[in-house]
């Protein structure tokens, strides 16, 4: 079965739901209340992360020509995580783990993201903390050896490598 024309149709929904959305800064809606527990909040970074996580591959995939300039599906995606962050101050990017980055702003830059960056390149899943009421969530991302091509080009090996996704969500103090 050929999921793309679903997963555009579906991207594109999102794209224009997006751009409504900035669009129409007038009609600010109320973030939704930050979570108040931290299982709550790990709940749903782990739900936006394999979201995120599955949209990726599959837009590598079905969408990602070598031989065609194209925006990277990854960059496309940081449009989703700003309207995250503005419409519900959930703040998310991508980290380098174990390869060069692409990008010198996905390099690890606080405390949480270096640490998280070790214990994912050691085969840990996630990693996760609460912080000055903030809970941070970062996950595995999966490079397999096609994303290998522009991720490491001169690889001795076709080995998977690890990239990470940090999501950062306020959490409510418990009463």
């Amino acid at each position: 079965m050929n999921r793309a024309p679903i997963v555009l149709a579906l991207l594109l929904s999102i794209a224009g739901l997006a751009a409504a959305t900035i669009a129409d800064e007038s009609s600010e809606q109320a973030s939704p209340a930050p979570p108040v527990r931290i299982e709550e909040a790990r709940s749903r970074a782990r739900l936006l992360h394999e979201t995120l996580h599955g949209t990726l591959q599959v837009m590598h995939r079905d969408f990602f020509d070598e031989e065609e300039s194209h925006a990277i599906p990854s960059r496309s995606l940081e449009d989703v995580f700003a309207e995250l962050e503005r419409s519900h101050h959930v703040k998310i990017r991508w980290i380098s783990v174990n390869t060069n980055a692409m990008n010198i702003d996905n390099e690890p830059k606080s405390p949480f993201e270096k640490l998280a960056a070790k214990e994912l390149a050691e085969g840990k899943p996630e990693h996760d903390s609460v912080d000055n009421g903030r809970y941070q969530y970062a996950g595995a991302i999966r490079l397999a050896s096609r994303c290998l091509k522009c991720h490491v080009p001169n690889r001795k090996s076709t080995e998977s490598r690890i990239a990470g996704l940090v999501i950062s969500m306020p959490i409510a103090e418990e009463k």
